[in-house]
């Protein structure tokens, strides 16, 4: 080991040690054989090792042992020849006051005297921070979860208010009044249907192509009476939408689809109802079809409560309703041009038969 001058005889060095001894921060001053030339009043307290003594010892023989780990070994004598830095390293220091997490950082200097190696160690002790960081996380994951529950109650309970009102639509005399009660539970039926299918997606993005299929799933499954008459497909690309996005686009899809189920295809007739969405550079189009006896002629000149629901989502999504001719059928389009911040991937799928 190169010998080191003592204090007293340089000034430049005293005032160095003087440095590192008033710091905030724990550090140490290192030689070329990683010992110690001098440690902060912080590193001390930080880690209990009594300040005096510390100089000239290894920094591996420092406090019970707790400091000779083979990888910080090897770091620091990386360091110490110029082939490495280390970075905001992170390790476990297990010693009699429990484990602790440090960050550290070594560097060595760059000064007139090249022949005296000097490193120093910057030690930064995050283990409250990273405890906090765990309860954060796990208070994120039991509200993903609680929130998950409340969607599951939701839904649960609006299938309840919907049947509720089945019931009642059968057992009223006015045929008025039943055709009331049969919207209303159609349109409890659409809410809980998103709803539903929310509750079993994941929490953040939602995936539209398996959202969207599940829910249509859903929605055949409970008002389509024969499958081999009437089906519904859904083509949809690789997009993912927030969970505020895909419950409006849900609705606007429940909403349409429910409306083509009811009237598309009187006294029977066999039909075919296609859902489709394509996103591309930020634009995007969902396009609901059925091939059916098309829309009354008078239906957008005084249009229904269906009606008004979709072009107030729509209108949450800052998108436009279009409704055209599908000779045969109808085709409700509705389009969102581009917006920054809403890009979304495209992508080819077949559809999916449901």
């Amino acid at each position: 080991m190169a010998a080191r001058p003592p204090l007293h005889h340089d000034g430049g060095l005293s005032l160095a040690l003087a440095v590192v001894a008033a710091s905030s921060a724990p550090l140490l001053l290192l030689d070329g054989d990683l010992n110690v030339i001098a440690a902060s009043t912080s590193f001390s307290h930080a880690f209990k090792i009594e300040s005096v003594g510390v100089a000239d010892r290894s920094i591996f023989g420092l406090g019970a042992g707790e400091w000779n780990l083979p990888r910080l070994r090897s770091l620091l004598t990386a360091t110490v020849s110029g082939q490495a830095q280390v970075e905001a390293y992170e390790m476990d220091l297990a010693s009699d006051h429990g484990v602790r997490r440090l960050v550290l950082n070594a560097h060595r200097l760059d000064y007139d005297d090249k022949d005296q190696v000097r490193l120093l160690l910057t030690v930064a002790d995050v283990t409250d921070a990273r405890h906090n960081d765990k309860l954060k996380d796990d208070l994120l994951r039991e509200k993903a979860i609680l929130l998950q529950e409340v969607q599951h109650r939701v839904a649960n309970s609006l299938q309840i208010i919907a049947s509720v009102l089945l019931q009642s639509a059968r057992k009223v005399q006015s045929a008025e009044t039943r055709s009331h009660l049969a919207d209303a539970h159609d349109r409890v039926m659409s809410i809980a249907s998103v709803q539903q299918q929310l509750a079993a997606s994941r929490l953040g993005e939602v995936a539209l192509k398996a959202y969207l299929t599940q829910l249509c799933q859903s929605l055949g499954a409970s008002m389509i009476v024969d499958h081999d008459k009437v089906s519904v497909a859904v083509s949809v690309d690789d997009s993912a939408v927030n969970a505020d996005v895909s419950i409006s686009l849900g609705l606007i899809v429940t909403e349409l689809v429910i409306n083509a189920l009811k009237h598309a295809f009187p006294g029977g007739r066999d039909g075919k109802i296609t859902v489709d969405y394509r996103a591309k550079a930020g634009d995007w189009t969902l396009a609901i079809g059925d091939d059916g006896v098309g829309m009354p002629k008078d239906a957008l000149a005084k249009p229904g409560l269906g009606t008004s629901i979709v072009e107030a989502l729509a209108n949450q999504l800052q998108a436009e309703v279009r409704v055209t001719d599908g000779h045969p059928g109808t085709m409700v389009s509705i389009v969102h041009t581009f917006a920054p911040g809403h890009a979304q991937a495209p992508a080819e799928p077949a559809a999916e038969a449901v």
